[in-house]
């Protein structure tokens, strides 16, 4: 019986893991014009908060940018790099948030931490297109900020819904 009912959890976890890297993909593609390039709100990025709850999260997130940016133009570039990013901002956010139990400080670390590593797109771009490094950073920064601060206040909408760090 103890079989059964991990391997109902095991698929459970990953079924809840593609869902998200989906909706990541979803949200990058369809908003294509917003979510490559200098100027960029790339709102699949409010996805980020769900790492804060359970590990699993931040792997389905890490996915869905993989597969996100293969759509990129600068793909070559922003598989690797903001893949990798993604994934180190994350048990980065991770680490810092789990040394305090406030969920607003919580959100407040990630976002701020996801905002001052748009450096690595800034980069990739001032690399691959020769835009101005300053700018570009300038410019995603914002673009960064404004999707986790709406995504902050949806997510504690959601929260208020689905018991997610349960």
């Amino acid at each position: 019986m103890q079989t059964t009912t991990n391997t109902r959890s095991s698929w459970l976890h990953l079924t809840q893991i593609a869902i998200i890297a989906g909706i990541y993909v979803v949200l990058t593609v369809v908003f294509a014009p917003l979510s490559y390039g200098v100027v960029q709100v790339r709102f699949s990025e409010m996805l980020n908060y769900l790492a804060l709850f359970k590990k699993r999260y931040l792997w389905a997130v890490t996915l869905g940018v993989f597969i996100a940016n293969c759509f990129s133009p600068t793909w070559l570039i922003d598989v690797p790099v903001g893949t990798i990013g993604t994934l180190v901002f994350l048990l980065l956010s991770r680490w810092l948030a789990g040394k305090t139990k406030r969920r607003w400080l919580k959100f407040l670390i990630m976002g701020t931490l996801f905002t001052a590593s748009m450096f690595t797109v800034a980069g990739q771009l001032a690399i691959v297109n020769h835009i101005p490094f300053w700018p570009s950073y300038a410019s995603i920064a914002l673009g960064e900020a404004i999707s986790m601060g709406i995504g902050a206040v949806l997510m504690r909408g959601v929260l208020a819904v689905l018991p997610l760090d349960k």
